[in-house]
C-alpha cells in the first residue's frame, strides 16, 4: 500500500507509459512518426494548444489502450524542438536553472514551438535567456530573421538592436571624438585607433545612411577638438625649435611627434567627410614653416618614417587646396608651394634609397600612388597661381638637380601656351569691350 501511495505522489515523468493518459504523436511530412507518452494534466497546464485539444469541445482520437492521442505535425527541422518543449513541460522553470536551453540556436527553436503551442512559461523563459546572453554574428542574423513579427512578448530580445535616439548618438559621438583626438598613454593606442575608426564609420554613407548627420553644433565640436590637437602639436614644435637638433631624435619625442601625425592623417579623413577641412588646412599652413625647419634639422635615418608621415599629411592638405575644396588667398597658396615643393623634392629620393636598400627599415610604408597624386596636386596648384609666380616656380624647377620629381612638365606646357597666346587673347577681349 505504501509503495502504491508513493507511486501516486511521485512527480510525473515524460515517457512513463505506466502513468501516462495521453500520447502526443509527433509527425512530419517526411514520414517520421514518434509517440511520446505524456500526462494530460501537465499538457493542459503548460500549453493552451493542448488544453484546447484535450477539452470536451475538441474530438479526440483514442488508441488501443484507451489513451487520448493528440497528433502534432511539424517540419523535420523543428522535430527536436517539439520534443524539447514537451520535456520542458516536466521541468520547473522558475529562473533557478539557466542551462536548460543548450545555446541560442536551440532556444530560438524552442521559442518558436512555444509560441505555436501557446506555452507562456516557456516563451517567457526563452525570451529572458535570449535577451541576456551574448550572440555570435550568425546567431544575430538568425534572430533578426525569426523574431520580428512574432509579437510584443518577444520584443525584449531585440532591445540591443533597436535604433538609438539622436541624443544618445550625439553624446557617444562627442565623447568618442574627444578621446580620439586626445593624447593618451601609448598603452591606449589600440583603443584610440578603434575610436577613430568608429567615428569615421558613424559619418560614412555606405549601404546604410550615416549614423549621425553632423549639424553646426557637431561640426563646431569637431573644430574645437582639432584646434586643441593643433595647440598641443604647436607646443611640441616650439620645444623642438628651442632645443639642440640632436634632442629631436630622442625616442620619446619621435614617438609623440609620430602620434600627432597619425592623428592628423586620420583627422583629414573625418574632416573631409564632414566638409570642414578648412580648419585643418589653415592650421597646417600656419605650422608649415616650423615643421619643415624641424624636419630639415634632423637628417638621421630614424627620422625617415616621420618625414614620410609628414608627406602623407601634406598630400591631403595640398589636395584640398589644389582641387578647390578649401579656398585660400594667392599668398598662402604660393607659400605652400614654395615650402613643400622643395621638401618633397628632397625627401622622395631619400625615401626611395632607404626602401631600395632595406624594405624593412621603414616603420611606415608608402602608398605607391601617393607620389603621383602629390605631383598632380602640385601641378594643379601652380597652374592656379598668377603667371609671374608660375614662371618663378618653373624656372627654379628647370634649374634644380631634382627635376625628375615632381615632374612639372604639364604645368610648363600650359604656362608656355598661355603666355604665348596671352596678348592675343587679351587683345580680343579688350577689342570686344571697346566694340560694346
Amino acid at each position: 500500500m505504501e509503495a502504491l501511495e508513493h507511486k501516486m505522489d511521485a512527480p510525473s515523468k515524460i515517457g512513463d507509459r505506466s502513468t501516462s493518459d495521453v500520447v502526443v504523436r509527433l509527425r512530419t511530412l517526411e514520414g517520421r512518426d514518434e509517440w511520446i507518452y505524456c500526462h494530460s494534466d501537465i499538457l493542459v497546464e503548460k500549453s493552451k494548444y493542448f488544453a484546447d485539444r484535450l477539452s470536451d469541445n475538441w474530438p479526440t482520437c483514442q488508441i488501443l489502450d484507451s489513451r487520448n492521442c493528440v497528433e502534432v505535425y511539424c517540419q523535420e527541422l523543428d522535430f527536436d524542438h517539439h520534443v524539447n518543449v514537451l520535456r520542458l513541460f516536466y521541468v520547473v522553470i522558475d529562473g533557478s536553472v539557466d542551462d536548460l536551453w543548450n545555446g541560442v540556436k536551440n532556444a530560438l527553436g524552442i521559442l518558436q514551438v512555444g509560441i505555436q503551442l501557446g506555452c507562456p512559461q516557456i516563451v517567457t523563459a526563452c525570451v529572458n535567456y535570449l535577451e541576456a546572453v551574448p550572440w555570435e554574428e550568425s546567431e544575430e542574423e538568425e534572430i533578426l530573421r525569426i523574431i520580428p513579427g512574432m509579437g510584443s512578448e518577444v520584443e525584449p530580445i531585440l532591445a540591443r538592436l533597436q535604433p538609438v535616439n539622436l541624443s544618445a548618438i550625439r553624446g557617444i559621438f562627442i565623447s568618442t571624438l574627444q578621446f580620439a583626438m586626445s593624447s593618451p598613454p601609448s598603452l591606449m593606442n589600440d583603443l584610440k585607433s578603434s575610436a577613430q575608426e568608429q567615428l569615421e564609420y558613424m559619418v560614412t554613407e555606405d549601404d546604410d545612411s550615416p549614423l549621425l548627420i553632423a549639424d553646426a553644433d557637431i561640426k563646431s565640436e569637431v573644430k574645437d577638438c582639432v584646434g586643441r590637437l593643433f595647440s598641443r602639436f604647436n607646443s611640441l614644435l616650439e620645444v623642438y625649435l628651442c632645443e639642440p637638433a640632436e634632442s629631436v631624435d630622442e625616442a620619446g619625442k619621435m614617438t609623440l611627434f609620430q602620434s600627432y601625425l597619425a592623428d592628423f592623417s586620420w583627422a583629414c579623413q573625418l574632416l573631409s567627410k564632414l566638409e570642414i577641412m578648412r580648419v585643418f588646412v589653415n592650421s597646417w599652413v600656419d605650422a608649415s614653416d616650423k615643421i619643415v625647419a624641424i624636419m630639415q634639422s634632423s637628417p638621421t635615418v630614424e627620422m625617415i618614417g616621420i618625414k614620410l608621415k609628414v608627406v602623407e599629411v601634406v598630400a591631403k592638405v595640398l589636395e584640398s587646396i589644389g582641387y578647390g575644396t578649401v579656398i585660400l588667398p594667392t599668398t598662402k597658396r604660393l607659400h605652400m608651394v614654395k615650402i613643400w615643393l622643395p621638401f618633397v623634392r628632397i625627401i622622395k629620393p631619400l625615401i626611395d634609397s632607404v626602401m631600395t636598400s632595406d624594405d624593412d627599415s621603414l616603420e611606415f610604408k608608402i602608398d605607391g600612388e601617393l607620389w603621383q597624386s602629390l605631383e598632380s596636386t602640385f601641378v594643379s596648384i601652380i597652374l592656379a597661381l598668377p603667371s609671374v609666380n608660375q614662371a618663378e616656380i618653373l624656372t627654379e624647377w628647370l634649374e634644380n638637380e631634382h627635376i625628375r620629381y615632381p615632374d612639372l612638365t604639364e604645368a610648363f606646357e600650359v604656362w608656355c601656351y598661355r603666355s604665348k597666346v596671352a596678348n592675343r587673347r587679351l587683345a580680343l577681349i579688350e577689342g570686344g569691350h571697346c566694340a560694346l
